[in-house]
């Protein structure tokens, strides 16, 4: 898998444990993590464990989640990513600070994501898990050309399943 991968106005890379600090200012705003798995973390040891688990999923399997980083600045604003699930399916994330909402950089980073799964990684479906109102992430998900394909339980909620075909 080549890293970095680079936008127009981000890049994408492995997450190192040099990002834990900067991860943490995302993953602890509760208006971030209002839709993301079980909401903020609390303790910066949480934002460690997980890191650490996006590493190990990289060694693993050659992709995982990644840094977002603001090309101009060079700070991590977010993680976007590939993960293989328990029933094998691969599913695609991210997570912006609040400061980047509105600005396109999910899509791009997603659409990042996409092209990677495709044209590196030969993947042949990606499936997205988003809760109804999070407007804002359907509307990458349907830029992109996700489709609804039910609803699924995860992390106590309910979310949208969408899908995309590569």
């Amino acid at each position: 898998m080549q890293s970095p991968l680079v936008g127009a106005t981000i890049l994408l890379r492995p997450f190192t444990l040099a990002d834990v600090p900067a991860a943490h200012a995302v993953y602890s705003d509760p208006a971030v993590m209002r839709y993301v798995g079980h909401g903020p973390v609390r303790a910066i040891g949480g934002t460690d464990s997980m890191i650490r688990q996006y590493m190990a999923h990289q060694r693993t399997h050659g992709f995982g989640f990644w840094a977002v980083v603001d090309k101009a600045t060079g700070v991590v604003i977010g993680d976007a990513g590939l993960a293989r699930t328990a029933d094998g399916e691969v599913e695609m994330g991210y997570t912006l600070a609040q400061a980047w909402w509105g600005r396109g950089v999910a899509s791009q980073a997603a659409g990042l994501w996409v092209g990677a799964a495709r044209d590196q990684l030969g993947i042949e479906r990606l499936r997205a898990l988003v809760e109804e109102p999070n407007l804002g992430s359907r509307r990458v998900l349907e830029k992109l050309g996700f489709e609804r394909d039910g609803v699924t339980i995860a992390f106590d909620r309910e979310h949208l399943v969408y899908r995309l075909t590569l």
